[in-house]
């Protein structure tokens, strides 16, 4: 795995470069936004780790650029604020999970496995083993394609693919926040059940179903995906 490490602080970097040489995760550290911005632009990576401060460019000018540019590479921040309207912001500028300093190297790597992870479970309306079909929806598993009503959506994030695709595979069940944390996401006890949340309004409005509500919300208990429901 090749992350690109975008923090300036030179210990913090110190510490994960330790856990990624135990882990044999092959990373490169760059202490300046915009410098880590252009470098992130020159090859392909299998994930930024990405500091919300930075000089230079922040980290979240830099998650939102990548997003726009419709490069779907995992993107976890490292922040030290801990308001709740800082997470939910990183998330709804494309992050995929985020880490409040002080963190323990553990749990940095444990949501590093977590949002690399690609959704593992079969069944469902496949069509064979990558592909599901249903009445409005197209998805492949295998180039992470998806088409709406036979249009093509474009600018989806990997954690919001694999919801998607979980979706589809479990019609009309009920997933509480809980449950989607450990089958999407991978991880139980490091979950947030904001992230779920947030990725739920980014999926709706990407999706353009806020007219025809394919995804319900069953009020004290979580979601669930109904193409039934017109």
């Amino acid at each position: 795995m090749k992350v690109l490490v975008i923090e300036d602080n030179e210990s913090v970097c110190s510490m994960i470069e330790m856990f990624f040489n135990k882990e044999g995760i092959q990373g490169e550290f760059i202490h300046d936004g915009l410098k880590g911005y252009e470098r992130f632009k020159e090859e392909s990576w299998d994930l930024l780790i990405l500091d919300w401060m930075l000089p230079g460019m922040d980290g979240i000018t830099i998650c939102r650029k990548i997003r726009e540019s419709h490069e779907d590479v995992p993107i976890i921040m490292l922040t030290a604020k801990d308001q709740e309207s800082d997470q939910v912001l990183g998330l709804e500028m494309g992050a995929d999970d985020y880490v409040t300093k002080p963190f323990s190297p553990l749990a940095l790597m444990a949501r590093i496995k977590a949002v690399t992870r690609r959704a593992k479970n079969t069944g469902g309306k496949e069509v064979d083993d990558e592909m599901i079909i249903t009445k409005h929806f197209k998805i492949s598993k295998q180039t992470r394609e998806v088409f709406v009503n036979g249009q093509p959506v474009l600018n989806m994030t990997p954690k919001e693919f694999d919801l998607l695709y979980f979706f589809l595979q479990h019609p009309k069940q009920v997933f509480s926040r809980e449950q989607l944390l450990d089958r999407v996401w991978g991880y139980e006890f490091y979950g947030d059940e904001r992230t779920v949340d947030v990725h739920m309004k980014r999926l709706r409005k990407k999706l353009g179903t806020e007219v025809q509500p394919f995804f319900q919300t069953v009020w004290g208990v979580g979601y669930k995906f109904d193409e039934t429901v017109e």
